[in-house]
């Protein structure tokens, strides 16, 4: 049997290969507080991204985004585990800022 036609050339061999958001999409790498939470996701899933702080009720910050990715943890990493999820511009950069005021927590939708 010969290469795989469906493969680019050089294209790594992998089971699964990550899908890539939309046109008017991005992917945005969220730290999550409960690493515990994060095993419960996978690619594909949908969730809501709420904002905790010090003062204040906790804010959804992304409705509804995409999982792209649950990266494995990394040994001696921030707390918390990391996500990515497909969100439109806008969002990713409220993500941003939630991610640095406060922290974040995922619901499954």
């Amino acid at each position: 049997a010969g290469p795989d036609p469906k493969r680019a050339r050089g294209h790594p061999v992998a089971d699964q290969v990550r899908e890539r958001p939309g046109p008017r999409l991005v992917a945005a790498p969220v730290r999550i507080a409960d690493a515990e939470t994060v095993r419960l996701l996978g690619p594909g899933d949908r969730v809501d991204v709420v904002a905790t702080g010090d003062a204040g009720a906790p804010s959804v910050v992304a409705r509804g985004a995409r999982v792209t990715e649950v990266p494995e943890p990394v040994e001696g990493a921030a707390g918390g585990a990391l996500v990515v999820v497909s969100v439109e511009r806008d969002t990713a950069h409220r993500l941003v800022g939630a991610g640095t005021t406060g922290r974040l927590a995922v619901t499954l939708c």
